[in-house]
């Protein structure tokens, strides 16, 4: 009998060539398959009449094939199946790319659901390559159907039958981690019927039933192993920080904190005098502060008699935090050091030396600072700027370099205060959420593709004026070498872009497959103000500071994020010069424009960030980032911060009345599994 670590290669209608496909999806086990979740549904259950069909909607009619198939040999390798299907209202053609098994398959006489986009006239319907199955078969049609993220080799029907006989062979076995009492105090229902619904829904409802169920299991799971790692925190103490006159750091500042940048670094303080590493989070809007607050408390552990050190992604970045903070600390008296992996050998062997000595008290620097060859005398802080470009592996890497530091994360990525508890779980969270005085927000339009030479001519005028712009092209997606076509698309442009629209301006271009030498290089010479366009892929997203930009472009931006176009816009409006945003988009879809409308509406990053849960769930912020969480699956943290609270209550509830999970075995092996492999950073 299967148990869920059964490989599955071993389920009835699976076997090994399924198996192999499926493994690129990171599905090898029974429990990988049935919890590898749809990414959306689509509604199939209505069927229309082919005369009542709309040009450019997606819909089921129920016809009859006509005529036998025809087969019609395009050129090499491109075949063309073409059937007529009719019902009582009209004649619907269609048309079926390389499926050339159609010509046997589809039988004249036969009545089948055809699914897809309908095109054409009111004389003449057509649909290209639908979804088809016989009437009545209810596989793919006459329901709603899961839509699962795929690879290469895997095909919807494939995953879906799949899953089906996972499903069936496992329906006695499946372990139910919530205790029965929790489950009936918070209405859910039983895990056998949340997973048949989450996969095969009978209806609305029960997709509903099902995915709260999963939402709040998951959750559940997560504030169990959040509140352990806490535990596990909190009994690790050290020596607490001396009081510290702070007055010398904010009177040698040129300007007045925020009363939100007094708070977070007061928060930070508390956190260090308390006799327990600090462990927290400063999340801030681009342009907030947040590298003030990290100064401010770079300052208060020196003065305690200890060495502090920032970690930045790029070498560019770093620089850039040298060129801002070592002029002010060392006015105070505090020695700065820069290194970084084009520091020279010489100045290196220097940096290093007076580093384990502790004749430097703050080091700036690059992945470089985590090198074994780096020794601190006695490091006490350790911050690192743009969190989410770490792994939680780097992290604890420099954090080795001392005995148990405090630790400081700065990020620029506004994220609603209920997901910053699940992605920074084990973190405390300081949120910086009101701009300088004085700063002119983005002026923001989101129009067609038809405005580019207006666009152009506007460019033009300003870079007369002597300001900079950025043109930014969305990543190809999809693609088996989607770097190369986002190579090819970023090359292309800004080549077409100096030949053809600003051949009397300097245009440049960065993308992802540039090595990290050539990457920063470009960015360097549009930092200096040698480059007047630079034309790049999502990599200028974070943190280059270049306050004579005052243009960014957005080709496509219906295929960003709310929040990732927030972060590109933050690129501009650093320095004196009003600063623009134009996203171009000619996606006619309606929720589309909203979310677009949206940026024009607010610069407020925490607002944004709140809209884009609301519409496209936690999935952007979560990405592909390495934050050292497992990822959340199917909670909707957006609409689900009632959940969360009930979630977390449960756990805390359980966690009172046995610690150690002895009378939950099933809940203490999943949570367990969540954490396993990040438990050596996590703690």
């Amino acid at each position: 009998m299967a148990d869920l670590s059964t490989n599955i290669q071993f389920i009835r209608g699976i076997g090994p060539q399924k198996a192999k496909a499926l493994g690129k999806l990171g599905i090898t086990t029974l429990q990988d398959l049935i919890a590898y979740l749809p990414r959306r549904y689509e509604d199939r259950r209505a069927l229309r009449h082919i005369a009542d069909l709309q040009n450019g909607e997606t819909a089921c009619v129920a016809a009859m094939v006509a005529s036998p198939p025809t087969l019609a040999h395009i050129r090499k390798g491109m075949d063309l199946i073409k059937v007529r299907a009719v019902d009582e209202t009209g004649a619907l053609d269609v048309t079926f790319f390389n499926q050339t098994w159609l010509k046997t398959s589809l039988r004249q006489g036969e009545t089948y659901i055809f699914c897809g986009r309908a095109e054409g006239n009111l004389l003449h319907r057509q649909m290209a390559s639908p979804i088809v199955e016989l009437a009545g078969r209810r596989e793919q049609t006459g329901r709603i159907v899961p839509i699962y993220p795929l690879t290469a080799g895997v095909s919807q029907l494939v995953l879906f039958r799949s899953i089906r006989q996972g499903l069936d062979a496992c329906a006695d076995i499946l372990p139910d981690v919530l205790p029965d009492d929790i489950r009936r105090a918070h209405h859910l229902c039983r895990i056998g019927y949340a997973y048949e619904n989450i996969h095969f829904p009978e209806s609305a409802e029960a997709l509903d039933i099902a995915r709260r169920r999963l939402a709040f299991e998951e959750l559940f799971l997560f504030s169990i192993g959040l509140k352990r790692l806490r535990s596990r925190r909190e009994v690790v103490s050290v020596p607490p920080c001396q009081e510290v006159d702070m007055g010398g750091f904010f009177g040698a500042l040129p300007f007045t904190l925020t009363d939100a940048q007094r708070r977070c670094v007061e928060e930070a303080l508390q956190d260090m005098r308390s006799g327990t590493p600090m462990n927290r989070l400063c999340q801030g809007d681009v342009g907030s502060g947040k590298t003030m607050v990290a100064a401010a408390c770079v300052y208060f552990m020196v003065k305690n008699g200890r060495q502090a050190a920032l970690m930045a992604p790029t070498e560019i970045l770093a620089r850039q935090h040298y060129g801002g903070l070592a002029p002010l600390m060392e006015q105070l008296g505090i020695r700065c050091a820069l290194l970084t992996g084009s520091t020279s050998a010489k100045t290196k062997r220097s940096v290093l030396q007076q580093l384990s000595s502790g004749e430097i008290d703050f080091a700036i620097g690059t992945h470089a600072l985590l090198t074994g060859s780096v020794e601190f005398a006695d490091l006490g802080l350790v911050v690192t700027d743009e969190q989410h470009r770490f792994g939680v592996a780097q992290r604890a890497a420099l954090a080795a370099k001392g005995s148990h530091p405090h630790m400081l994360v700065m990020s620029a990525t506004p994220i609603p205060r209920t997901l910053a508890l699940i992605l920074y779980g084990d973190l405390d969270v300081s949120i910086i959420d009101q701009l300088p005085p004085g700063r002119k927000p983005v002026e923001t339009y989101a129009v067609p593709g038809s405005y580019r030479p207006r666009i152009y001519a506007f460019l033009d005028k300003l870079m007369a004026e002597g300001r900079q712009a950025y043109i930014v092209c969305p990543m190809v997606e999809e693609s088996d070498d989607a770097a190369a076509d986002d190579r090819k698309a970023v090359t292309a442009y800004a080549e077409k872009l100096q030949e053809e629209v600003f051949p009397h301006r300097s245009v440049a271009f960065v993308h992802g497959k540039m090595k990290p030498r050539e990457k920063e290089a470009v960015m360097a010479a549009f930092a200096a103000g040698k480059t007047d366009i630079l034309v790049s892929t999502t990599v200028i997203e974070v943190g280059v500071d270049v306050p004579n930009a005052a243009v960014m472009v957005i080709e496509n931006a219906e295929r960003f994020g709310l929040s990732q176009l927030h972060q590109l816009r933050g690129r501009v409006g650093r320095g004196q010069h009003q600063s623009y945003c134009i996203l171009i988009s000619d996606n006619r879809n309606e929720e589309t424009r909203e979310r677009l409308k949206v940026m024009t509406k607010t610069t407020d990053g925490f607002r944004i960030a709140e809209e884009d849960l609301r519409l496209r769930g936690p999935g952007d912020f979560f990405g592909e980032r390495q934050h050292g969480l497992p990822g959340l699956k199917i909670a909707d943290l957006g609409c689900g911060t009632d959940l969360l609270r009930e979630a977390q209550q449960a756990a805390e509830e359980l966690l009172s009345q046995d610690p150690n999970l002895t009378t939950c075995p099933a809940t203490a092996v999943r949570v367990e599994a969540l954490f396993t492999q990040n438990a050596n950073t996590l703690n």
